[in-house]
């Protein structure tokens, strides 16, 4: 059974139905705009992000190198010190090298000269006070022999006294008397000189 709609029924349809056809335009236009502004939304959040990022990155990247160079530094410092404390150690072995090639060419020349060792003994004689009595000269027993032989007639009434003592080394020797005593050992007089070459006081070690 169909209903005859009357002519004012009709003109409300086409009302409706324009209505509705614009509101479902005005929607889908909505709906679009949205989506294009989230979609500028993202771009400008994602071009902040790198901007942001961009700018994260440079204070990360200089805080970065400020360590290497730091750890560096250290590295530099750390080494220096070694190289400083070898310097000092490579200075006293060149030393001690030395002084032993120095006592190995007078052993050699009191074997081919043994009347070098008469500068020991006047050396350590100059050093005692002129009032010096009952004056001892330890010298090593084949040393002692040749400054016997070398001594004239007037340094023997000297009254000075030779005395044979193994223990010193040949090309020095020990000056006693009664109130001083002086060592002009080889070993004593390399030390002195080790002394003068290092900057302070070394004992020798023979």
């Amino acid at each position: 059974m169909s209903k005859v709609i009357s002519r004012d029924d009709a003109k409300l349809l086409e009302k409706w139905a324009a209505s509705t056809t614009q509101d479902q335009h005005s929607l889908a236009s909505a709906r679009a705009l949205t989506a294009r502004e989230i979609e500028e939304l993202q771009l400008q959040a994602q071009k902040e992000g790198h901007a942001e990022g961009y700018k994260q990155g440079l204070v990360d990247g200089a805080n970065e190198i400020k360590n290497r160079v730091s750890r560096l530094q250290l590295v530099f410092t750390t080494l220096q010190r070694p190289l400083e404390e070898l310097d000092a150690r490579v200075e006293e072995e060149l030393v001690v090298l030395a002084l032993a090639i120095a006592r190995q060419i007078i052993r050699r020349e009191l074997k081919s000269d043994p009347s070098h060792v008469m500068a020991a003994v006047r050396e350590g004689l100059s050093i005692l006070p002129l009032a010096s009595r009952n004056v001892r000269i330890l010298l090593h027993p084949d040393d002692a022999q040749v400054v016997k032989n070398s001594l004239s007639l007037s340094e023997a009434e000297q009254g000075w006294k030779i005395v044979d003592d193994p223990t010193v080394t040949r090309g020095g020797c020990r000056v006693i008397t009664e109130t001083a005593q002086i060592d002009a050992t080889l070993e004593k007089r390399l030390a002195l000189i080790a002394a003068q070459l290092l900057g302070g006081e070394r004992e020798s070690d023979q």
